[in-house]
């Protein structure tokens, strides 16, 4: 269950959010599960934060640090993640349907079984990325980068690949 207190203080916004961050860098941020739908989050440090199945469903998470959080289970649809750093992140079975990840950073993330139907993935980083079973069905990947993505069993159905770099992608099993 999510820290109350911080959930709060990071709903009073991400200037006096991510100041207290930055002074308190030693803690370890609990939001999970809270209800952050429609928060406006462009440029917050969640670096390691547990989000596991937190609420962020349509949040504006512009240029937000997501490297290494838990958003396992998480609910993203319609969110704006545009340039957002998730390296390393965990989004085990997240939801993500029409997500802009637009020219987002997802090196290393495990995306596997993740729901990104329709989403916007264009110019995103994704090398080393697991997405087994994840659906990216009518997902934009145009020049996406996938090198060493681990792609087995992915639902690809409808999804736009042009310019895609999937230099020793794994793609066995993927549905196309």
């Amino acid at each position: 269950m999510a820290n109350q207190e911080q959930v709060n203080l990071l709903k009073q916004g991400v200037e006096e959010w991510n100041d207290w961050r930055q002074s308190n860098d030693e803690i370890e941020i609990d939001l999970s599960g809270a209800d952050l739908r429609e928060a406006d989050l462009n440029g917050a440090d969640l670096n390691g934060a547990d989000l596991n199945g937190a609420k962020l469903n349509g949040a504006r998470l512009k240029g937000a640090n997501l490297n290494r959080a838990n958003l396992n289970g998480a609910k993203l649809d319609g969110a704006n993640l545009f340039r957002a750093y998730l390296d390393g992140a965990s989004l085990f079975k997240a939801s993500l349907r029409y997500v802009i990840l637009h020219q987002a950073s997802l090196c290393y993330a495990d995306l596997n079984n993740a729901d990104l139907g329709k989403s916007d993935l264009r110019e995103a980083r994704l090398d080393g990325a697991t997405l087994n079973g994840a659906i990216l069905y009518m997902a934009t990947l145009s020049r996406a980068t996938l090198d060493e993505a681990d792609l087995r069993g992915a639902d690809l159905r409808g999804a736009k690949l042009d310019g895609a770099k999937l230099d020793e992608a794994k793609l066995d099993g993927v549905l196309r």
